[in-house]
């Protein structure tokens, strides 16, 4: 089989699906590919390289799922879509999250898609230390949501059995901890629900900076 780089990346997010990130390895991708491991080597001298190249084609292909549907000056919508698509595309693939997290990007694509956001973030006013504080926030945050609900949902509808609520709660004193032991359905689940809640909670937090500067 004649490989390239891109094929190498694709077949690595399926791979990825199926066995996790730590089961992954650059010889395993060879043998899916039917391919010799030193000829894999030429295009990728580690695993760390390979998920550069898996992270930055998760981003880049996450372009029309970061911006708002319909174009809009609402700064905020623009903020949300960005938050919203970034979790969408992290949840396509097993250990999404932790898989981008951390990576180095190896082109611009990406970028090109958060220049676009940027600019209408200073269209509507934010300074550019705002708009980039902003945005980062949001990423990072985003970044760690997903690693968590990745972490309780390897697979969507499938829980992790070390997240299983009866047991979490029989640790759990209620005369001592009812708080805690009530915070758990917030927590654990209804991911979607909760990530909304936080991007407003960010978001406003937000407007009333940029209101009193």
């Amino acid at each position: 089989m004649k490989v390239n780089r891109e094929l190498i990346v694709r077949t690595a997010l399926e791979l990825l699906d199926e066995i996790g990130l730590e089961a992954l390895t650059l010889r395993q991708l060879a043998t899916r590919l039917g391919i010799q491991a030193p000829t894999l080597y030429w295009h990728f001298k580690s695993k760390e390289s390979l998920i550069n190249d898996m992270a930055t084609l998760v981003l880049a292909g996450a372009s029309s799922d970061l911006v708002p549907t319909k174009d809009t000056d609402d700064w905020t919508a623009w903020v949300m879509a960005f938050g919203q698509g970034i979790r969408k595309n992290l949840l396509k693939y097993r250990d999404g999250g932790r898989m981008v997290e951390g990576s180095r990007l190896t082109n611009a694509l990406f970028q090109e898609t958060t220049e676009n956001i940027g600019a209408h973030l200073l269209k509507s006013g934010l300074t550019h230390r705002q708009a980039v504080v902003l945005m980062s926030t949001v990423y990072m945050f985003t970044l760690s949501f997903v690693v968590e609900e990745q972490a309780v949902f390897p697979r969507p509808g499938e829980r992790s059995p070390d997240y299983d609520m009866e047991e979490r709660n029989k640790q759990l004193d209620a005369a001592k901890l009812p708080f805690m032991r009530k915070a758990g359905p917030v927590l654990f689940d209804q991911f979607d629900r909760r990530y909304k809640e936080s991007m407003k909670l960010i978001v406003a937090g937000a407007e009333a900076t940029v209101r009193t500067t």
